[in-house]
């Protein structure tokens, strides 16, 4: 008979305090920080037209990886490639446009550290209470 169990960890998200966050976008992506930084910033931009900027909040995940989410607010998404419109959580939109720029910019460069962040945010994106819109915005 066997009694063993399996037991899947679910991912965890811790906040970065305001003091760790300057070492946090280096630590993750090296020399190409900026590029992802940016690059989540542009598709947010040009998924939800209303939004004007404000500080974002970064997260780290317990399987590694790390996303960073917009303002508090709701976000309204409207992505003509799939052609997914709806409304979002801040965290949410922030996942959806950190997945978004992850795959993009891993067909850009040739280190594997974008492609393993993104794994890794849908690996922490399948149990988030919004995953049904996160995962058709990114369809």
């Amino acid at each position: 008979m066997n009694t063993s169990t399996t037991t899947v960890e679910r991912v965890e998200a811790w906040l970065v305090p305001e003091h760790a966050r300057i070492g946090t976008l280096p630590r993750h992506f090296g020399m190409h920080m900026l590029t992802v930084e940016g690059r989540i910033y542009d598709f947010l931009s040009q998924f939800c037209p209303s939004y004007d900027g404000g500080m974002w909040q970064f997260f780290e995940l317990s399987n590694g990886g790390f996303y960073m989410s917009p303002p508090e607010d709701s976000y309204e998404l409207t992505i003509h490639g799939n052609g997914f419109r709806g409304h979002m959580s801040a965290d949410a939109a922030g996942i959806t446009v950190c997945l978004f720029a992850f795959s993009h910019l891993s067909f850009e460069y040739t280190t594997d550290i974008i492609s393993r962040h993104y794994h890794w945010l849908l690996e922490y994106a399948k149990d988030h209470v919004e995953a049904s819109a996160i995962f058709a915005a990114i369809d």
